[in-house]
């Protein structure tokens, strides 16, 4: 396999998965290597796993190449896992990418404030799914990253609730952490990862 769609408008989600195939000699394409953005599918499953099945379905079929989709979001114990799928808008609010984090993360705090630290367990996590132009799941694979919520967020690099993701073993957040270090640690390069030998496999048959 050469190359492969990610099914993503996210242009850090492209990167952290560039990262990790693009050494294996695999051309990772965004949407704005298309002539034209596909139609995006609706995404109404009830876990991570379907909607990457969803997405990965319906644009390896739009546009005739293998594509490589993924579904992710922060999971909170104290929340009964929530966001989960709502992750990317839990607050129900409107806008830009950035006025949509920005309001999700002021509800995730808003929902922590009164809970003890200690009881502030989460992770984000990732499902991915590889899809054939027929239609056909050639792969699934799923990560995650493992911290505490902070109720101050810290870090300038990532994107939605990165900054609130305390890892606990080396006290920074999700957002301080180098691209090199958070592709070798994130829920993402896990997912991504676990997809090279499947992929490899297939190179093989």
């Amino acid at each position: 396999m050469e190359e492969v769609l990610l099914a993503s408008g996210n242009p850090h989600k492209l990167d952290e998965v560039r990262a990790v195939l693009g050494p294996l000699g695999i051309k990772v394409l965004g949407f704005g290597d298309l002539p034209a953005i596909p139609e995006e599918p609706v995404e109404d499953a009830a876990t991570f796993e379907a909607n990457a099945r969803i997405k990965a379905i319906a644009y390896a079929r739009d546009t005739g190449r293998n594509a490589l989709a993924d579904d992710s979001g922060l999971e909170v114990d104290a929340l009964d896992g929530q966001p989960g799928v709502r992750s990317a808008r839990w607050s129900g609010v409107d806008g830009s990418r950035q006025e949509r984090d920005a309001a999700n993360n002021r509800k995730l705090v808003e929902s922590l404030r009164a809970v003890p630290e200690s009881e502030r367990t989460a992770r984000f996590v990732c499902a991915m799914c590889l899809a054939a132009p027929d239609g056909r799941v050639l792969a699934e694979t799923r990560g995650t990253f493992e911290g505490v919520i902070t109720l101050e967020p810290r870090g300038e690099n990532g994107f939605g609730y990165d900054p609130y993701l305390h890892l606990p073993e080396d006290g920074r957040t999700s957002a301080e952490l180098s691209p090199a270090e958070k592709n070798a640690r994130s829920h993402r390069g896990a997912a991504t990862r676990a997809m090279v030998p499947l992929l490899e496999a297939m190179s093989r048959d």
